[in-house]
C-alpha cells in the first residue's frame, strides 16, 4: 500500500461503521473516530444530504454541551446518542473492556485512568464501536483483569447498547452477541490472516480467506486530506499536523486510487 496513510484507511473505516447514524458523540482523546465522524459527515454533504451531528468532549466548535459528560449521559440516557467510542487497556473476545489496570485489583501493577462513564455508556449508547490502534496479545486479551464496562450482560437485563465493532491498526472484528465473540470482518492492507492470529490473544471466528479492508477513492481521500483534516485541527491540532507531515514526507501520487 503506497498510496494511502494506515490512519487514513481507519478513518475511512470509521466512516464507513457510522452510517446511518444521527448523533454520535467523541472523546476527548479520540482524533481518529472524530476525523472518521467528520468525513462521513463532508461525504454527505458532498452527496447533497445531511451529516450527523457530532458532538467531541472538549472541543469548542464541535461540542453543544456546556456541563461536560453530565449532559453527554442526559442526552445517551434519553436515546440521543446513536454512536459512541470505546478503547481499553485491555479488550477481551467477549468484548469486555477494562480501563482500570493490569493485575488483581486493587493491587493492580500498572494503573490506568479508570473507568468513568464507560459501563453507563456500553449500556445505553446503541452503536458502541471499540477501537485501540495497538493489536497486540497484551491489549486484545483471552480475559481482561478488571471489567470497566462488559460487552454482554445476563438475560432479564435490559440493556439498548453495547459493541458493533473492534477496529485496531491490522483489521476490522465484528461483535456477534449471541455467542458472544468477535468476527474477522477484514484485513488492512500490508498485513495478514497469520499475523492477525498471532497479534490477537482471544479466539475469533474467520473465512478462510479474509477480505481486504476497503480503500478509500479519489473524492474521499481528498475530503479527508483538505476539509476533514483542517476541522479536526481545531481539536486536535497535533494530530492533523502529524498527519500533514506524513503526507508531505511520502509526497506520492494517487495514480491507482480510482
Amino acid at each position: 500500500m503506497t498510496d494511502v496513510l494506515p490512519r487514513e484507511v481507519l478513518i475511512c473505516t470509521i466512516a464507513r461503521l457510522l452510517d446511518g447514524v444521527r448523533h454520535v458523540a467523541v472523546g476527548a482523546s479520540s482524533p481518529i473516530p472524530a476525523a472518521g465522524a467528520m468525513l462521513l459527515r463532508a461525504l454527505k454533504e458532498a452527496g447533497g444530504t445531511k451529516g450527523p451531528r457530532i458532538s467531541i468532549l472538549g472541543s469548542v466548535e464541535h461540542n453543544f454541551f456546556t456541563n461536560g459528560s453530565a449532559e453527554l449521559f442526559d442526552c445517551a440516557g434519553q436515546g440521543r446518542i446513536d454512536a459512541f467510542f470505546l478503547g481499553g487497556g485491555q479488550i477481551d473476545g467477549c468484548g469486555n473492556v477494562n480501563l482500570v489496570g493490569v493485575g488483581d485489583y486493587p493491587q493492580s501493577s500498572v494503573r490506568w485512568p479508570g473507568s468513568f462513564g464507560s459501563a453507563y455508556l456500553y449500556y445505553v449508547v446503541p452503536r458502541v464501536i471499540l477501537f485501540r490502534e495497538e493489536h497486540t496479545p497484551r491489549a486484545l486479551v483471552e480475559k481482561v483483569d478488571f471489567i470497566s464496562a462488559p460487552g454482554v450482560s445476563d438475560d432479564g437485563v435490559f440493556r439498548s447498547g453495547g459493541p458493533i465493532a473492534l477496529l485496531t491498526s491490522k483489521a476490522l472484528f465484528r461483535f456477534d452477541k449471541t455467542r458472544p465473540g468477535f468476527e474477522l470482518e477484514s484485513i488492512h492492507p500490508g498485513h495478514d490472516l497469520a499475523e492477525i492470529r498471532a497479534a490477537t490473544g482471544f479466539q475469533f471466528d474467520h473465512d478462510d480467506q479474509p477480505e481486504q479492508t476497503a480503500l478509500p477513492d479519489r473524492t474521499t481521500l481528498d475530503l479527508l486530506r483538505g476539509r476533514v483534516l483542517d476541522e479536526v485541527a481545531e481539536t486536535y491540532p497535533d494530530f492533523a499536523t502529524q498527519m500533514r507531515r506524513e503526507l508531505r514526507d511520502v509526497a506520492r501520487p494517487l495514480s491507482h486510487v480510482s
